[in-house]
């Protein structure tokens, strides 16, 4: 008899959950993320994501039921249209910037200046609003001549000091920007519904309730960018330490996302700036270490379960990780000795990973299975360990991936 939709979601909810609480599911589970690889088995192109949304859906839909890990990593997807007409500085997608059969790119921005981290703490709503939104496009730049709302002075001349703001051409052309692009958001929320819907349809649970991300990361990601947050950790140390106190504050005060319908609520959560690549370990202690432990920690408290991926190199921290309650976390590792990873983290942390995307883009299907043979006898041993690629699927062959899948499927059974 087939399995219903729920059963079948429930059944792999339940496998991942009881990897990551440590207790031996019935086989090792395999999570993929698929990104843009709908597009590639398929033969259509990536823009179609952002400009063709009949066609992204049915890419998805026979792609997941040709693959069907226990949980699937979705590309985001927004309408095409809406981008162009915020044109943001962040980002270019396919069809615009980008070749419309590659993925998208993020491209970092310096959003807050070297002395403006207390312009931001002190109100961080009207900061975000006014500059760093006004940043983020020319087209929005017309936020920035709007006056500070809590400056403003009550009755009639508070009403007069706005209206004369939103009379200015740079402040109505940004109304009018957002307007626009509101109308083409508004059109695609049916289509966002329907594709999920048809995710949900096909059993599969959703990978995580919510995000979080370590405050390190948000400097040094969205907001200040890599150098700028570089050259503060020599010039300003402690207005970092300070300001990554204050956003995880921030964080903490937001509340937290309703569970699963079968009770689970995972937080997914990016560990980057965190790696070997990209700090020294004393920095990492100073910077880094402090609150990405404390925002771990709250979250494990409140009953939620972070699903971190560390991505480049975490190899020489992983002791770290022996600082979090036991099973309560998963660590998806990228160019981590997963190895050495199982070594240190056995029966304490559930470990994930990492097929290499190399691999899986010109390697054979023998070459694949070999591989995630190893790492299920090794990093599977005992349990604790969820099978997944090591990042981007995104130019694999359709047949490496589906071995992958399928051999986690066949040979990971736990006797």
């Amino acid at each position: 008899m087939e399995k219903s939709a729920r059963q079948l979601s429930k059944e792999r909810e339940t496998r991942i959950m009881d990897a990551i609480r440590l207790k031996m599911p019935d086989r090792v589970p395999v999570i993929s993320s698929m990104g843009y690889f709908p597009a590639k088995y398929t033969g259509i192109p990536c823009s179609a994501a952002y400009y063709d949304f009949d066609a992204w859906y049915a890419a998805y839909q026979k792609t997941l039921q040709d693959f069907q890990p226990d949980l699937i990593f979705q590309q985001g997807f927004m309408p095409g249209k809406a981008l162009e007409i915020l044109n943001p500085k962040q980002m270019r997608w396919p069809g615009h910037g980008i070749d419309p059969y590659q993925g998208h790119q993020s491209i970092e921005i310096d959003n807050l200046k070297a002395d403006e981290y207390d312009l931001y703490m002190s109100d961080p709503s009207d900061f975000m609003f006014r500059i760093f939104m006004s940043r983020t496009s020319d087209n929005l730049a017309g936020l920035s001549m709007l006056p500070k709302l809590s400056d403003m002075a009550g009755g009639p001349m508070g009403i007069q000091a706005l209206a004369m703001a939103f009379a200015e051409p740079k402040v109505d052309k940004t109304i009018r920007t957002l307007q626009r692009a509101g109308k083409e958001m508004r059109k695609w929320r049916p289509k966002m519904t329907k594709f999920n819907k048809m995710v949900q349809d096909m059993g599969f649970p959703t990978y995580f309730q919510g995000a979080a991300m370590p405050p390190y990361d948000v400097i040094s990601h969205s907001m200040r960018g890599m150098s700028g947050t570089m050259m503060d950790m020599f010039r300003q140390p402690d207005k970092i330490i300070e300001t990554c106190e204050f956003i995880l504050k921030k964080t903490l005060e937001r509340p937290m996302p309703p569970p699963s319908e079968n009770g689970y609520t995972r937080i997914f959560m990016t560990n980057t700036r965190g790696s070997d690549d990209f700090m020294s370990m004393k920095q990492f202690r100073t910077f880094y270490w402090p609150t990405f432990k404390k925002l771990v920690m709250a979250l494990i408290e409140r009953g939620a379960t972070p699903c971190i991926f560390f991505e480049g190199n975490f190899t020489s921290r992983l002791e770290y990780l022996l600082e979090f309650p036991k099973g309560k976390l998963l660590a998806r590792f990228d160019t981590t000795d997963i190895f050495k990873a199982k070594e240190i983290l056995k029966d304490h942390v559930c470990i994930e990973g990492n097929v290499p995307s190399s691999l899986l883009q010109v390697g054979t299907v023998q070459q694949v299975k070999d591989h995630c043979k190893k790492l299920i006898d090794i990093c599977g041993k005992g349990g604790g360990y969820i099978l997944s690629p090591r990042s981007s699927t995104d130019e694999v062959k359709p047949a490496n991936l589906k071995a992958m899948i399928e051999f986690t499927k066949e040979y990971g059974v736990y006797k």
